[in-house]
């Protein structure tokens, strides 16, 4: 029988009216209050008292072209600094814009509706309403293949130490500039934040990795390598008795990989594991059309990727990155502490045999 009691047990709807500088946390708890706005003040709920522990540890997948537009300055190098995200999975287009702003190149306001064939014409290049001089990718190219010839790159490696490596040099042009926090590539090798692109080769920089192989450069990356971290990563966060918690920024590659470390696990390693603790996602895509993007925590659950117990810890909001990010930025960055540095980079190969050792065990 249902309770009638407990169906209208909610908080009445009478928020007080917006006020003359009424600050951005404030304007979240009391008037974002239904529909996707209400999701977005659960999902600021959800991470700031319950994945902000300081024995969860974040994953965050990156996807949609948000550093050209400014996020990776304005809200993720300030959240990676407060120690907020302990790992990421980004997108090598991502990675890839993320380079220009270290390098100091300029990237502009324009407009969505430009006339694309002036644009080719004039040498512009345009994401949206972003634009900047073609130059961008050549110089940013030419950077790239400079960095990659130096012997520390000869080898097979995963993609963390690829974009470790490369943040070492990014972290050593913005000192020469001033220009501290302006990459998230950079701010990783500071902060020891290992970065993974699952898809390498669908970017920029997989294609100048390919270029260089011509030339007989032998930087291979071992997509083994990421699979196997990643799930260390989240199977000896949970072994030690700590929590896993994933933000997911958009959906495809970036987000099946994050959450694809609880099947691992399971599934194909067969070890014991029961899921994320805490899954928050915005996204644009909705679940009926088939696309991953919009695949629901729920859903998830039947794949071992979230635990049916922290289901009241899953939140999805339907709302574009570049709108929801920086609220949640400062909701958080307003309300907690920074936490311990985990530096999951530094303990990659630890954590990679710890899960081997187990694995093989269980054979």
């Amino acid at each position: 029988m249902v309770d009638r009691k407990k169906l209208l047990s909610g908080k009445v709807i009478d928020p007080p009216p917006v006020g003359d500088g009424i600050s951005l946390v404030d304007l979240v708890d009391r008037s974002f209050l239904s529909y996707n706005a209400g999701r977005l003040r659960e999902i600021c709920k959800v991470f700031t008292q319950k994945m902000l522990h300081e024995d969860v540890t974040i994953g965050v997948s990156l996807a949609g072209a948000l550093t050209p537009a400014g996020l990776g300055k304005s809200c993720l190098v300030p959240l990676m600094e407060r120690c907020f995200i302990d790992w990421i999975v980004a997108t090598g287009a991502n990675l890839y814009h993320d380079i220009h702003l270290a390098l100091g190149f300029q990237l502009r306001h324009g407009s969505p509706l430009c006339d694309d064939t002036v644009l080719k014409r004039e040498g512009v290049v345009r994401i949206y309403d972003i634009v900047f001089d073609h130059q961008v990718l050549l110089m940013t190219d030419a950077f790239l293949k400079k960095v990659f010839i130096n012997e520390e790159f000869q080898k097979v490696m995963g993609t963390a130490e690829v974009h470790y490596l490369l943040g070492k040099y990014l972290n050593k042009e913005e000192e020469a500039r001033g220009t501290e926090g302006s990459s998230i590539l950079a701010s990783a090798y500071r902060l020891g934040i290992p970065i993974y692109s699952p898809s390498p080769g669908d970017s920029s920089i997989g294609m100048n990795v390919a270029a260089l192989s011509l030339n007989g450069n032998k930087l291979k990356i071992d997509v083994n390598l990421d699979v196997n971290e990643a799930s260390a990563i989240v199977y000896s966060a949970k072994r030690g008795g700590g929590k896993s918690g994933v933000v997911i920024m958009g959906g495809g590659s970036p987000k099946n990989f994050l959450l694809q470390t609880e099947p691992h696990i399971q599934e194909v390693l067969g070890l014991h594991e029961t899921g994320h603790d805490y899954f928050i996602q915005i996204t644009d895509a909705r679940p009926d059309t088939g696309g991953l993007s919009g695949a629901t925590p729920n859903e998830a659950i039947s794949w071992g990727k979230v635990n049916p117990q922290g289901l009241p810890n899953t939140v999805v909001s339907y709302l574009d990155s570049t709108v929801a990010l920086p609220i949640i930025t400062a909701y958080a960055l307003t309300r907690v502490s920074k936490r311990q540095q985990k530096r999951l980079y530094d303990r990659r190969a630890q954590l990679r045999e710890i899960l081997q050792k187990d694995y093989l065990k269980g054979k």
